[in-house]
């Protein structure tokens, strides 16, 4: 759902760019009390895994694919304020190495996949879990939905965004039908992707998930044949089943396949945007991209003649680069609130 240069008018790419940046600024004031020395690691990696699981285009429908947005992913692992700092950094990245989604229209994009997944998403989440056992089914399940809910949104919000500064005159009807429909199928590849990672983190280190705090399970002793709660103060030693060095670089590792081998395999389709963008005219004052030349433009190495090492090394380069960007963010803001507690 990258909107290139060219699609909204410059006053409301303006205003959105006005709203990505006061939203970063909230951000990153909310970030440092959702950061600490064990998840600032890990919000660099959640940037890094979207950035790769972004390049994996899946089929919903004839002649059109989806990909991961991230925000409920982002939302839910590292929490609301630190996962629209993920994605932006993410689309950041995109934006100015890969040539994917305009810069001029970096604020629509920030506003659209950024904020409104992520704010959607963790609403939907909160509110389900406050409903729900508090279980690591329940926790999944509330992902699963709280992920398939924020694409539409998101959806709707382009729509409407497009409504305000629309650069050609089309039928705003069949455009929010249209983008409507076809992001709902692609919120299900959302949904999928997001329930699949929350639950496999979970699984190995609750006590990492920002939005499963609380639930890690009691450490079990057996005590004359019978599986009873160990005391509270040994707890902690339930939590380093897998470390999070381990878990860090089990993620890393999975990013890079992802982006550097899996990623050539997936959909050459044209995104729910793009699809509808050239079904109903909208992409008919699509400009160029200002790093159209880059080196990396497209997701490919320039100079390299063969398709699969070409995007492969564009991907690893990717995903090198996003964590990286991301966890220096992190760390930073880390450090900030450290330094803002001792002068406190």
């Amino acid at each position: 759902m990258h909107v290139p240069d060219g699609f909204i008018d410059a006053p409301v790419s303006a205003a959105t760019g006005v709203v990505a940046a006061g939203a970063i600024a909230v951000s990153l004031r909310g970030a440092r009390r959702e950061l600490d020395e064990r998840t600032a690691p890990l919000a660099g990696l959640v940037a890094a895994f979207i950035f790769a699981v972004q390049m994996l285009n899946f089929p919903v429908a004839a002649g059109t694919s989806g990909h991961l947005l991230g925000g409920a992913l982002a939302a839910i692992l590292v929490g609301p304020y630190t996962g629209v700092l993920c994605v932006s950094v993410v689309l950041l990245m995109q934006g100015i190495l890969f040539a994917d989604g305009g810069l001029t229209a970096l604020g629509v994009n920030i506003t659209d996949m950024a904020i409104t997944t992520t704010v959607v998403a963790y609403a939907v989440f909160r509110g389900l879990v406050q409903l729900l056992p508090r279980t690591r089914r329940s926790i999944t399940a509330a992902s699963f939905l709280a992920a398939l809910l924020s694409v539409p949104a998101a959806a709707l919000v382009f729509t409407l965004l497009y409504s305000l500064g629309g650069t050609t005159d089309v039928s705003l009807t069949k455009v929010a039908t249209a983008m409507i429909g076809v992001h709902v199928l692609i919120g299900i590849g959302e949904a999928a992707i997001t329930a699949l990672t929350v639950g496999a983190v979970i699984a190995v280190r609750p006590d990492l998930v920002y939005g499963a705090r609380g639930l890690e399970q009691r450490l079990k002793l057996r005590v004359n044949g019978e599986l009873v709660d160990a005391p509270a103060q040994l707890e902690p030693v339930a939590a380093r089943g897998t470390s999070r060095r381990k878990l860090w670089l089990t993620g890393l590792v999975a990013s890079l396949l992802l982006a550097g081998f899996v990623s050539f395999y997936a959909s050459s389709n044209p995104d729910g945007l793009e699809k509808v963008a050239a079904d109903h005219g909208i992409d008919r004052q699509a400009k160029e991209h200002t790093s159209a030349d880059s080196p990396l433009a497209d997701y490919g190495v320039r100079d390299v003649d063969d398709a699969r090492l070409s995007g492969g090394l564009a991907g690893v380069i990717g995903v090198g680069v996003t964590v990286v960007a991301g966890t220096g963010v992190f760390w930073a803001v880390r450090k900030r609130r450290s330094s803002t507690s001792q002068v406190a």
